[in-house]
């Protein structure tokens, strides 16, 4: 697609991948110090309230979306997994735990997607295809994931951030959607997390913290240099980031910055961003690219 100059007042020509990975505030990385896993289940849960929030959005809108599901959320909150493929978005997998993935043994890794997977695929009446690993991290030295994703049936992956960052990120990666070599030689499709130029400088404009934490303008700017290119990009986010009353954790000041900053502006800024791009399933972006087949 040749790349088309867009303004302030026009929406983005190039459909674009919008993607909610759907956890709940507790299974953060950046607060398990502070949030036991065998706590979780003792706690409130808040994810389904947010996730409705952005259904109605999506639905004002007429889009639909990816949703990456956490295999814990689909086992104990299994209405929302049938409610989100009732309304026709595309269902994708999270993993199970939210475990990093490098911090798994191949064979863990391997029994946790296939059990997310066949969860989601029964609630859902979908063929479950697409994957996003928990913090993206699929990293150099998890790379073998991705021969475990290939056997287990997965499509794509959606876990390869192109930046430095001391939890995730592989810069050397490719910015663009494309088939990716596992360590076997096999392929599989990588839809990688978005970066933008900025001068000699690769940044993340995919969402997540760098929306909330960065002005809108810095991610609008972004995204437009993306499709200017002629290129797709992907944007998630994770319902608990427009939940402003969620409980504060104790869990260090690095910590609490990235999780709870600008809360409270996260919701306007996304209705604004869907007003201002074309969103479309993260599948349907990669067929459009010739990447996946009908």
């Amino acid at each position: 697609m040749k790349a088309t100059a867009v303004h302030a007042d026009q929406k983005s020509v190039v459909s674009n991948a919008f993607t909610i990975d759907v956890e709940d505030y507790y299974h953060v990385s950046a607060l398990a110090s502070a949030i036991p896993r065998d706590t979780w289940g003792d706690r409130d849960s808040r994810v389904s309230a947010s996730t409705e929030r952005i259904l109605a959005m999506l639905e004002e809108r007429r889009i639909k979306g990816t949703f990456f599901v956490l295999g814990w959320v689909a086992n104990h909150v299994p209405q929302l997994v049938k409610r989100i493929a009732s309304l026709g978005h595309e269902i994708a997998c999270h993993g199970y735990s939210h475990e990093l993935v490098y911090r798994q043994t191949p064979s863990v890794f391997a029994e946790e997607t296939l059990r997310s997977k066949s969860l989601l695929e029964d609630l859902s009446g979908q063929s479950v295809t697409g994957y996003r690993a928990a913090s993206f991290s699929i990293t150099p030295r998890s790379r073998w994931a991705l021969d475990t994703l290939i056997e287990l049936g997965f499509e794509y992956d959606s876990s390869i951030f192109p930046v430095r960052h001391d939890r995730y990120g592989m810069p050397d990666a490719a910015r663009e959607p494309g088939y990716v070599l596992a360590p076997s030689g096999s392929r599989i499709v990588e839809f990688p997390m978005s970066t933008a130029s900025f001068g000699p400088v690769r940044v993340p404009v995919s969402g997540g913290g760098y929306f909330r934490l960065l002005p809108y303008w810095f991610t609008r700017h972004g995204l437009r240099q993306i499709n200017r290119e002629g290129q797709p990009f992907t944007f998630y986010l994770h319902p608990w980031e427009i939940d402003a009353d969620q409980p504060r954790v104790d869990a260090g000041l690095v910590s609490r910055f990235r999780h709870y900053t600008n809360l409270s502006k996260c919701e306007g800024r996304l209705r604004r961003l869907l007003d201002e791009f074309q969103f479309t399933t993260m599948r349907n972006v990669l067929r459009a690219q010739g990447l996946l087949s009908i």
